[in-house]
């Protein structure tokens, strides 16, 4: 009887650059920002450190600022580009910050809620969720079936709310638990067959 192996793969899972939305604090998902050009001094600053691990395989989302921040911390490799990694549709509040919006009752209700509620006319956490761990499990039963193929550590670069969606949801910890800055993510291995598989040893980058 054939058995399906084990595979072990190390993820390294990269926030983005910070654009010019970012530094203004604003609400920024299907707007397709470039990075700005401190977001660009402050990955090439840290990837001189040696802060960025090693990989063998590229994973990202298809938004400017996620390829913007392939091109700088892993040149040599050709992305593959997942769409179900693109960031939270945040609705009407898109573009916008904190003091443009919190005379807004909507949005005081949002905060209330621990931010339960789906954004006006935008996307709820509950439908985010689920496309980015479609977008997970589709890219590791591909690394699954590639037999004698298989990278030892897979680079991702994705945003935040991708982040925070994968890890939350295959890890205990609330949502907004692996909440990071720009450039700076996490490591951890996943393990298992295509259809059952876990998420250990994660470290956080910084």
């Amino acid at each position: 009887m054939w058995i399906e192996t084990e595979t072990q793969v190390k993820f390294i899972f990269l926030r983005h650059g910070k654009t010019k939305g970012n530094e203004e604090q604003r609400y920024i998902g299907k707007t397709d920002e470039p990075l700005s050009e401190a977001g660009i001094q402050e990955l090439l600053m840290q990837k001189q450190k040696g802060v960025f691990p090693d990989i063998q395989s590229l994973y990202e989302s298809p938004m400017k600022r996620c390829r913007m921040t392939g091109e700088i911390l892993y040149p040599a490799w050709s992305p593959i580009l997942v769409p179900e990694w693109k960031e939270i549709d945040f609705g009407i509040w898109e573009g916008k910050n904190y003091e443009e919006l919190r005379q807004d009752e909507s949005y005081q209700a949002w905060i209330d809620s621990g931010g339960k509620i789906p954004f006006p006319k935008g996307e709820s956490k509950e439908l985010f969720i689920r496309r980015c761990v479609e977008g997970f499990q589709r890219i590791w039963k591909e690394i699954c079936e590639n037999k004698g193929q298989q990278p030892e550590a897979i680079g991702v670069i994705a945003h935040g709310g991708t982040i925070m969606a994968i890890l939350s949801h295959y890890l205990d910890g609330a949502y907004f638990a692996y909440q990071v800055k720009n450039g700076q993510g996490y490591v951890c291995t996943v393990s298992g067959t295509k259809e059952k598989f876990c998420f250990a040893n994660v470290q956080k980058i910084e």
